[in-house]
């Protein structure tokens, strides 16, 4: 089943975050008008207890609602990046730069997590099984400098999306090859896509083919359209 989700699409590579000049698609400009109407906020997390650092925060963050699917929405526009043409860089302010094709990936250590999705449109899907290699491994062997603060995800269709360092490496995050037991399939952003359990899920940037360590938080293709810089869902950060 379709959903209308920035989460689970990657407009064309066009539309690049950096360039001002070309028309923005239908999704973009109604995505845009949702972060300037503030749409789907309930103001939910202003209603929590927060004197009491130690309580459970609840498992479905506020204006979520569960899905047993896992919806999907394409432009028609899909990466066709098979395992044989793939490869990831990790570069920017590191000692140790890396760039790896398939075989190099699949030598690193294997790490599984089964974690929750939550889609800034609203939806959650609980309990989804993941097998690939930890963001973390890749932090241990990239090295980064002392002014690396942060982490740009470049996409193989120009998509790009930003997380601190702490949230790259937080131990729940991960680079993706299967869900469920099953290969990542190209609309879900195989061969190779990022998952980070505490963000909205435009941030478990699809299609992963750079991993950029830079000292500047540089906002991607959804936060310099309106969508929060960090994504929390149980502060419901949706928007900036």
């Amino acid at each position: 089943m379709a959903t209308d989700s920035p989460d689970d699409t990657i407009p064309d590579a066009a539309l690049g975050a950096d360039d001002h000049k070309t028309p923005e698609s239908k999704l973009v400009a109604t995505k845009r008008a949702w972060a300037r109407d503030g749409r789907l906020l309930t103001g939910a997390q202003a209603d929590r207890d927060r004197t009491d650092p130690a309580a459970a925060r609840p498992r479905l963050p506020p204006g979520q609602r569960l899905v047993t699917n896992w919806p999907v929405l394409d432009l028609g526009i899909l990466p066709d990046v098979g395992t044989d043409d793939w490869t990831l860089t990790v570069d920017g302010l590191v000692d140790h730069p890396l760039t790896w094709r398939w075989a190099d990936f699949q030598d690193q250590p294997a790490f599984s997590d089964t974690s929750d999705i939550h889609c800034v449109t609203s939806w959650s899907r609980y309990d989804n099984q993941w097998r690939g290699v930890s963001a973390d491994h890749i932090v241990a062997l990239a090295r980064p400098q002392a002014d690396a603060a942060h982490v740009l995800l470049h996409s193989y269709d120009g998509y790009t999306t930003n997380l601190n360092l702490a949230a790259f490496s937080a131990p729940d995050v991960l680079l993706a090859t299967t869900w469920q037991g099953q290969p990542l399939t190209r609309e879900h952003g195989g061969p190779v896509r990022l998952v980070v359990p505490q963000a909205y899920f435009w941030k478990s940037a699809k299609w992963l083919r750079r991993i950029q360590f830079v000292n500047d938080d540089t906002p991607g293709f959804w936060e310099v359209r309106g969508y929060h810089n960090e994504g929390d869902p149980w502060t419901e950060q949706r928007y900036g």
